[in-house]
């Protein structure tokens, strides 16, 4: 049988900042056509590692693969992302904001009206991004990262703000995106948000990931809760147990 090329393999990933480290020798192994979770408390070092990913970040040590091969920046342009929340212009419309990308991309204006139809914001066009309610916002940010019809999604925190209608719709997109074999990772605080949507998962806390692979093998008796707060430390923010 042949093995699959992860689309994303991290080995001993690790970032320090002012000597602490803030994700320490962490192994991620994302499959292609899945949708990853990367699920933690805040400030476990999520968004840190995500960025070392995205060539954001420099690590500290550590190397990162993408597609198969060593991070190099040309894989970029196969990967679609969205990290720290929306940014656009709020002065123009969903489309102009669209447009700008499209042109640095050199993608054609079809695939600026195929994406707007994908997250259901074609009908904005006399609407100001700055006016747009918080799911709007974050379907625009969706859009941004979805132009060109990237392989891989790299979304931080996407549900945070989002009504219960808003995060249906976008389970929705990520799972058309999957379905045609594409791959999405994803961070979030919110064990039910991600025990919704993720194929696998990645536990992150205090910088180390504590456990990776399926829901199903974290809580073989269904106690995902309990077996989320075993890993990642109490409710109430306490140090985490080692694995």
């Amino acid at each position: 049988m042949t093995a699959v090329t992860p689309v994303i393999e991290t080995r001993g990933l690790s970032k320090v900042f002012r000597r602490q480290a803030a994700v320490d020798a962490v192994d991620l192994v994302v499959r292609p056509g899945r949708i990853y979770g990367l699920l933690g408390p805040n400030g476990a070092g999520k968004s840190t590692t995500l960025k070392m990913i995205l060539g954001l970040l420099p690590p500290t040590r550590g190397e990162v693969r993408l597609f198969g091969r060593p991070w190099e920046r040309p894989a970029l342009s196969r990967i679609g992302a969205s990290i720290n929340g929306p940014s656009f212009y709020g002065h123009l419309s969903a489309r102009q904001n669209l447009m700008i990308h499209a042109q640095l991309l050199g993608l054609p204006e079809t695939e600026v009206d195929r994406t707007l139809d994908t997250v259901e914001l074609n009908g904005t066009d006399r609407k100001k991004a700055k006016s747009f309610s918080t799911g709007m916002k974050g379907r625009l940010a969706l859009a941004i990262a979805m132009l060109g019809n990237p392989d891989l999604l790299v979304l931080d925190e996407p549900q945070n703000g989002l009504d219960p209608e808003g995060i249906a719709a976008l389970r929705a997109m990520m799972r058309g995106f999957t379905d045609t074999g594409r791959t999405i990772v994803l961070s979030s605080h919110l064990l039910g948000e991600v025990a919704s949507v993720a194929d696998d998962i990645g536990l992150i806390a205090q910088g180390r990931l504590r456990y990776q692979g399926s829901l199903t093998d974290l809580a073989p008796d269904g106690d995902l809760e309990r077996a989320y707060f075993t890993l990642a430390g109490s409710p109430g923010g306490t140090r985490a147990v080692a694995p």
